[in-house]
């Protein structure tokens, strides 16, 4: 019989911390039966934490993510429809071709003169207060408001698609998640429906709805609420937690500050150090084992739930030796702070584009940026990595 972790057990330390629990499991091995702390969640699943086990799982074909194969439907495929992270190949071959059309590298990087400008304008209004809640001011109205406008969401509706998609993601009472779905599914359906009935725009929505493949394929209605959906979630909440953990993390290890500062050409290997030292997302999404398999010597079942510990594999000392130490020098190539393998996450350079230029520009104009008190509380759950409040001054 194998024994299980309850890592509710461990109670608000794990929330606030969970590296040193990870740290004792990787110490005992790299796969383990554990049972999540938070209501809702599946009762047991496997759960690896080893560096080089979780990068094998992340592209091992034989974890699928669509649950449909175990005879399983999640409450987002079911209320928002099939998308890129509830889809095995082909379907999800299709369907990322045909977004990968669309959302090109050069439409990311022909972004950053709007960031920056978004950017100083939030600085503008901010820096004048001399204290402020980073997020409140500048980490989350960032990136909201580029994927919002990415995405072509008129800016009267801006407001409530962040309260939706803050319930939908980190949910501060589980018994209302399927009427969080529900209201985002209705307001992602009108969105669409107006982009359909008016002139062609020039936002990735609109692109999308006209983007046909060589063979003639498109995307159907329910494929492009999906679409909507993941872009709208994945395009804002992460970018958020990561620029929140950075600015924390440097504000935490002066001396990494300090050599920022003096040298702004470390800013790229801050942000990757960033990921793998708080990455904004604690574990990938549920994969399903399709078929029987074995991983490091454990084996698993068809029908089983598997989650991989993304901010575990990254202190993985395996890997990356000294992990708990924050270093921006640090050789942080193979971390999966973004995933990998084909589910490798679609927004990961718009996260990091808005990131550096964020960092670079709060660094620069606020030479005396502080903690101004304790963070706020570690967000609920496994999902998603960060704090709700930080509080700073300069």
């Amino acid at each position: 019989m194998t024994d299980v972790v309850d890592l509710g057990e461990f109670g608000e330390t794990f929330r606030e911390d969970p590296h040193p629990v990870y740290a004792r499991l990787r110490a005992r091995g790299p796969v383990h039966r554990v049972r999540l702390p938070e209501p809702g969640a599946a009762q047991e699943l496997w759960f690896i934490v080893g560096h080089e086990e979780a990068r094998a799982a992340l592209a091992d074909p034989r974890l699928a993510k669509d649950s449909s194969r175990i005879g399983f439907t999640p409450i987002d495929e079911e209320l928002i429809g099939k998308h890129l992270l509830t889809a095995d190949p082909p379907r999800h071959t299709r369907l990322r071709n045909l977004i990968t059309r669309a959302f090109t590298a050069r439409r990311i990087e022909g972004l950053r003169p709007r960031i920056q400008q978004i950017t100083d304008e939030l600085l503008d209004t901010m820096l004048p207060w001399g204290r402020a809640d980073l997020i409140g001011s500048f980490a989350y109205p960032l990136p909201i408001t580029v994927i919002c406008e990415l995405l072509g969401v008129p800016e009267m509706d801006r407001t409530e698609f962040r309260k939706i998609s803050s319930d939908v993601v980190v949910p501060a009472d589980p018994g209302n998640l399927r009427a969080a779905f529900v209201r985002l599914a209705d307001h992602l359906d009108d969105l669409i429906e107006d982009k359909r009935v008016s002139p062609p725009g020039t936002d990735l929505l609109s692109d999308l709805i006209r983007t046909t493949a060589e063979d003639g394929d498109r995307l159907s209605r329910d494929e492009l609420r999906g679409m909507a959906f993941v872009l709208l979630l994945a395009g804002h909440e992460t970018t958020v937690n990561l620029i929140t953990n950075a600015v924390h993390a440097l504000l935490t290890h002066p001396e990494q500050l300090a050599a920022l500062r003096a040298d702004m050409s470390l800013l790229d290997g801050t942000v990757e150090e960033a990921l793998r030292y708080e990455g904004p997302v604690e574990t990938a999404t549920y994969r399903f084992a399709a078929e029987p398999l074995e991983i490091a010597g454990v084996r698993i079942t068809r029908g089983e739930w598997v989650l991989v510990g993304l901010a575990a594999a990254d202190r993985d000392a395996d890997r990356f030796p000294d992990p708990d130490r924050f270093d921006i020098r640090r050789d942080t190539r193979g971390h999966v702070a973004f995933g990998h393998g084909i589910h490798h996450c679609l927004g990961a350079p718009l996260a990091r584009l808005e990131t550096r230029v964020a960092l670079r520009s709060l660094l620069e104009r606020a030479p005396d940026l502080a903690l101004d008190g304790q963070p706020g509380e570690w967000l609920p759950g496994v999902l998603m990595r960060g704090v709700r409040s930080l509080p700073v001054r300069w």
